[in-house]
């Protein structure tokens, strides 16, 4: 369980970045997978997720999370009667008290936002994909919506996979060069003429631009610290056949 000092600050304020550990699955799994999309058995995952909500102090059906695909979509919940479950999306701003609002990720970044002033939460599923098409800009444009005031605004990146540990092709590269060319800073060329991509600093970068000062990095590499966190590309490497979502979880009293 890793907490933001910034966050830390604000008793009517409740989160945590979960790692892997002090949950009921087994085997790829173990131990605390929350993602009900993967393979594990499905009981195992709802006692994880009972965890998750007694820990955060929540009802269990106001634990919510999203059917995540990689997106720059944005749900926006006003007050409790807005609330659902699994809806199709990569970002969450919930304006209502006590709904624990969650993201889960294996390498992904989970990034969490607050504006103390507003009393408005947010979360989002920040991948390459998600962070190339602009999921970072519009739960920011959302809360911009909201009167927020970017001054006021807490973004908080989680554990996620670090440029030493991601490789990827020229391809991947190429996409991030089309829509900008100054994204090249964000990759380090290998002997193998492969390429390393920093996604931390690139949503760092993405925050920047947005006007946000108040940011907190939980600098923690998913891939290799396998004792904390599920790995997507680990698990790939390791020709496993499926992996663990970890879940970051925050809520408003």
């Amino acid at each position: 369980m890793f907490f933001s000092s910034k966050l830390n600050k604000y008793k009517n304020l409740k989160h945590c970045f979960f790692s892997r550990k002090n949950g009921v699955s087994k085997g790829h799994y173990e131990s605390l997978n929350c993602g009900l999309g993967s393979r594990d058995e499905k009981t195992n995952v709802l006692k994880n997720l009972k965890f998750v909500s007694e820990k955060i102090s929540c009802n269990e059906k106001f634990l919510i999370t999203l059917n995540q695909k990689h997106s720059n979509q944005v749900i926006h919940f006003k007050n409790e009667n807005d609330i659902k479950n699994k809806l199709s999306g990569d970002a969450i701003v919930c304006e209502a008290k006590n709904v624990g609002i969650g993201i889960l990720a294996a390498d992904c970044a989970p990034i969490l936002f607050y504006d103390p002033v507003k009393k408005i939460i947010g979360c989002a599923h920040a991948g390459w994909k998600g962070a190339l098409r602009g999921v970072v800009r519009n739960i920011v444009k959302k809360f911009n919506e909201l009167n927020s005031n970017v001054n006021d605004l807490i973004a908080v990146i989680g554990p996620c996979i670090s440029k030493k540990s991601y490789e990827v092709e020229k391809d991947f590269f190429n996409e991030f060069i089309i829509q900008n060319e100054k994204n090249e800073i964000f990759f380090e060329i290998n002997d193998n003429k492969k390429y390393f991509f920093d996604l931390r600093a690139y949503i760092n970068n993405e925050i920047s631009d947005l006007k946000i000062k108040n940011v907190e990095n939980i600098d923690m590499d998913t891939f290799s610290n396998d004792e904390y966190f599920y790995s997507y590309r680990r698990s790939l490497l390791n020709k496993e056949k499926d992996y663990g979502r970890c879940i970051s979880v925050i809520l408003m009293t």
